[in-house]
């Protein structure tokens, strides 16, 4: 009885035991699936169009800064984006700016360049010692980027590259490209007599849409021939247009020569955090276009088939589960108004296994790059093998020409009798 009796209370080491068994529990709990770096990749802001059709009353004298510039509505955006960030990250990017932990980097196109300079004024208000200027709730952070002629790394479609080149030829006589301008064909050359353009193809047609849409968002009037209908189809042929760069047909090959680039870097970019090689960086920010998102997601094969709109946002998340143990989320903001949703690549769960995301990804990643934009040469093996037999015939047949002739002069040395004329001439 005096057993059982003790049996419901714990001896001081069995009290300590599950004291530390609780401690280590909340300890490991903590450190489980913990966030340790983060990659962005954002279209800029809303911009003014990039061109004007021959026949529009709106030329660039419309736009305050000319074609292809930031508004003040792009600025906005990015600074909303930046602040949402701030947000997201809060408890992992420190409060005030840290040069150390974060890094951006820009195309050399001044919209892409102020998008990240507002966007860095949303994520990092200064404090304290931040503040330059009391009547300035603003800081300078820097901002990278390379001269437009260098660009290899956010900028698609990247070229030269003829085998890319080549791979565009072959979509252009898909089914599919082939089938889309003969459903469209009449409504190209409609397009065409009321813009003025002498060329107006399913390549080219996205121009139009984009520089009404530009208008429109501004309230500047659209001409009579541009209706909601009319609107709505220029709107599906530019989406069609994005997927004629990376996709319809041989998608792997040409993510392999655009996409697949970017894709390589950010992947080595997360692989050396994980082994804390990123000398204390948590943060990488790119700056980019439409284009770069699509060649980005076609890579990835997470591509809904739609534009990306501006200043969306294409997350990694890189996160440790346990000591050595590390997976990777995916999410994307295409909505100011709602939470970035879920990616998921193909083959893999939400919450992807690094090891594993390496793996599914190298499909699209290359070794070099140089090499695999060159085109093979025409000349099959077969081509090649008749071309090594006829050679080789024909140097049996100098060599037996050679021996001949040589034989022949060494006959003749032989047989040869010096006569001499001196009794001729005595005589």
């Amino acid at each position: 009885m005096a057993g059982g009796g003790r049996s419901g209370f714990l001896s001081p080491l069995g009290l300590l035991l599950l004291i530390s068994g609780h401690v280590l529990s909340s300890v490991l709990l903590a450190q489980a699936h913990r966030l340790r770096f983060v990659t962005v990749v954002y279209r800029h802001g809303d911009r003014s169009p990039v061109r004007a059709y021959p026949k529009d009353v709106h030329q660039e004298s419309a736009w305050p800064q000319g074609f292809g510039q930031l508004t003040q509505i792009g600025m906005r955006q990015h600074w909303d984006l930046g602040q949402a960030l701030r947000a997201r990250y809060k408890g992992f990017l420190n409060e005030t700016y840290d040069r150390h932990e974060i890094y951006v980097r820009s195309t050399d196109v001044d919209r892409t360049l102020m998008s990240a300079e507002a966007n860095l004024a949303g994520l990092y208000p200064p404090q304290g010692a931040q503040v330059f200027h009391p009547n300035i709730s603003w800081q300078p952070i820097p901002v990278h980027t390379v001269p437009d002629s260098e660009e290899r790394l956010l900028k698609f479609p990247i070229l030269p590259c003829p085998k890319y080149l080549k791979l565009q030829e072959e979509t252009r006589h898909s089914p599919e490209y082939v089938n889309k301008t003969r459903e469209n064909v009449d409504f190209m050359q409609m397009v065409a007599n009321n813009t003025g353009l002498s060329d107006c193809s399913l390549e080219s047609v996205w121009s139009v849409s984009d520089i009404l849409f530009c208008e429109s968002r501004h309230n500047l009037s659209l001409p009579s021939w541009a209706t909601k209908e009319v609107l709505q189809r220029l709107s599906d042929l530019k989406d069609f247009s994005f997927r004629f760069l990376f996709g319809i047909i041989e998608q792997e090959q040409k993510a392999r020569l655009q996409g697949g680039v970017l894709v390589a870097q950010i992947l080595k970019n997360i692989t050396a955090a994980a082994r804390d090689a990123a000398n204390g960086l948590k943060f990488i920010a790119y700056s980019t276009h439409d284009t770069t998102l699509g060649a980005l997601q076609m890579a990835l094969d997470v591509y809904n088939g739609k534009q990306a709109p501006y200043a969306s946002c294409h997350i990694f998340e890189l996160y440790e589960e346990s000591p050595g143990n590390f997976t990777v989320e995916m999410y994307f903001r295409n909505d100011s108004s709602q939470p970035p949703f879920p990616l998921t690549v193909p083959g893999c769960a939400h919450r992807c296994p690094l090891q594993r995301l390496q793996s599914l990804l190298d499909r699209v990643i290359t070794k070099d790059w140089e090499k695999e934009c060159q085109l093979s040469s025409p000349v099959n093996d077969t081509e090649v093998m008749v071309g090594l037999v006829a050679c080789g015939c024909i140097l049996f047949l100098l060599i037996i020409l050679l021996v001949t002739v040589l034989f022949r002069q060494k006959s003749q040395t032989i047989a040869y009798q010096h006569v001499s004329d001196v009794g001729e001439e005595q005589s």
